[in-house]
């Protein structure tokens, strides 16, 4: 009786949990969007779970049944693909245009430039060089786009860590795992990794331009349908320009 009360407990709140409204937010957006999900709540709406991690990582657990209701991502493939294998209940809205950042770990002393002579010497003074895995997460992409368009790719390749998101790949960085990094300006900006590294705001021509997208899961309940139009919203859009993005 006692093991088969608990099996029925153990489904119940499995069963609550698969209903509650869920959120899939690409790490770069982590620090902008618990500001700007404080502030929707602020406002009188419920509380909606968030789950973090890569824009792919997300995109494959969304397609394998996931149970997200709304998918913030660092791209506009991702959300477009979801919309075009009938996930999605359109092909969404871009909300924001995110920039590529270097950072390194203050303690390294490294002198951060954007010229390229600089970087030739800073990249070779660096143990490792962390990024986002490229097929996983735009930033990473675009750090690659970057390395090659300044004619720096082979002397990069052979240090460059990978971290399954942005925020693993900047983590690398303010741990001291790697004494250089590429990541979203958002992640630059925030306390926790502005106190232990400096960063650098990167050619933005040197790379494809990040537009970041969103789309609505079919099915969606209707305070998840309010939180995407919320951010859509002034409010929303000058928390994400205080973070270092671009809106529309």
């Amino acid at each position: 009786m006692r093991q088969f009360l608990l099996s029925f407990l153990l489904l119940l709140s499995l069963s609550v949990y698969a209903q509650q409204p869920t959120v899939a937010v690409a790490a770069n957006m982590k620090d902008a969007f618990s500001k700007i999900n404080a502030a929707f709540k602020a406002a009188g709406n419920p509380d909606i779970r968030v789950v973090y991690g890569s824009s792919g990582n997300l995109t494959a657990q969304i397609m394998n049944g996931a149970p997200f209701n709304l998918f913030i991502s660092a791209d506009e493939r991702f959300p477009i693909e979801l919309y075009q294998q009938g996930k999605a209940i359109d092909d969404g809205i871009v909300y924001a245009s995110g920039k590529l950042a270097i950072i390194s770990k203050s303690s390294t002393g490294m002198n951060l430039t954007d010229e390229k002579g600089g970087l030739v010497r800073v990249i070779k003074k660096a143990n490792k060089i962390a990024i986002a895995k490229p097929e996983l997460a735009p930033y990473g992409k675009a750090a690659i786009e970057y390395l090659k368009a300044q004619g720096l790719w082979d002397i990069a390749k052979d240090k460059l860590i990978y971290g399954d998101n942005i925020g693993i790949a900047t983590m690398y960085v303010v741990t001291g795992a790697a004494d250089l990094g590429f990541t979203a300006l958002s992640l630059a900006k925030s306390a926790d990794v502005a106190k232990e590294t400096n960063f650098i705001l990167v050619n933005s021509k040197l790379y494809e331009p990040i537009k970041q997208r969103m789309v609505l899961i079919k099915g969606a309940p209707r305070e998840v349908v309010a939180l995407y139009q919320f951010m859509q919203s002034s409010q929303a859009k000058l928390i994400l320009q205080q973070y270092g993005y671009s809106t529309p």
